[in-house]
């Protein structure tokens, strides 16, 4: 197909076309949403807010769709690049929250299709690492306001997703700068819980903790949080999210894909990892106690 032709229509109509494309296919082949969501591992009702347009899939989960209903190859690199083109729309936190209590659940479906998860967090430690009390205070600071009741089942939904990193056949790999580990959005006591957790989940087999220190010498610049997420079909299976102030974006297309992997990598340059991390941590917590003592 024409890819630069499907890109001079308006971006505006590109989830709708995208949820009437998965809509017809499903109803082409006769698979109830009840056993499309059986196949790829998604909610019956995830499967209907996709197919009317509320939720946008991932590129993977959209692969997962057109392999579980057995579509050609055609169709396929069509629902492909339907994808990608909506993926470019703008989506704002009001928006994707209006007709839901949190994103969570959204972001558990992508890390459970992935086999590999890379976080990098300047700002903030990382969602599957945070304790309870760390989550609440990060999510009473949310740009878009949450009501008591909804940020409960958001920081609930966090701690539920935080299973996914015990399962042994899963790899999580975290860069985290000094900055985001020194941050503090709640009494010192807070922050020493959430970096005696960090020294924990640094022991894991299928973990990696890599701190980035302040006095490391610069490979290259700290630039805005990512994640990038692996799926077990490699290359078509990777992208990356990026959580921006107005909302999240999510990378697709191979070029960019490429690019946040080259910042990984010099990112890499300057953590310490293992026993190292922990003994970076334990000196970090001491600090803390000192400067508050």
């Amino acid at each position: 197909m024409d890819v630069a032709a499907e890109s001079t229509d308006s971006v505006s109509t590109g989830r709708a076309r995208l949820a009437a494309e998965l809509r017809r296919l499903r109803g082409l082949s006769g698979v109830s949403g009840r056993e499309l969501g059986r196949r790829i591992n998604m909610s019956q009702s995830k499967v209907s807010r996709i197919e009317a347009g509320t939720v946008l899939p991932s590129l993977p989960e959209v692969a997962a769709w057109g392999a579980a209903l057995e579509a050609s190859i055609d169709t396929r690199e069509r629902l492909d690049a339907l994808t990608r083109i909506a993926h470019r729309e703008a989506r704002h936190w009001p928006a994707l929250l209006q007709d839901r209590d949190h994103l969570q659940d959204e972001i558990h479906a992508l890390e459970t299709m992935a086999v590999r998860v890379r976080t990098y967090q300047h700002s903030v430690v990382p969602g599957l690492l945070q304790t309870a009390d760390y989550a609440r205070r990060v999510f009473s600071l949310f740009q878009v306001p949450y009501s008591d009741e909804d940020r409960s089942a958001a920081i609930a939904a966090r701690l539920r997703r935080q299973q996914l990193v015990f399962e042994p056949e899963r790899r999580f790999d975290f860069l985290i700068t000094e900055a985001a580990l020194r941050w503090r959005p709640g009494p010192s006591r807070l922050l020493l819980a959430q970096l005696d957790r960090l020294v924990s989940i640094s022991t894991l087999d299928n973990v990696s903790l890599g701190l980035i220190p302040l006095g490391a010498e610069a490979s290259t610049t700290l630039s805005h949080g990512f994640v990038i997420y692996e799926g077990p079909d490699e290359g078509r299976g990777t992208f990356v999210a990026v959580e921006m102030i107005h909302g999240p974006v999510e990378v697709v297309d191979v070029e960019g894909i490429e690019l946040y992997e080259n910042h990984w990598s010099r990112l890499e340059r300057m953590a310490v990892f293992d026993d190292h991390a922990r003994s970076f941590l334990l000196t970090l917590a001491e600090d803390i106690r000192s400067s508050t003592g």
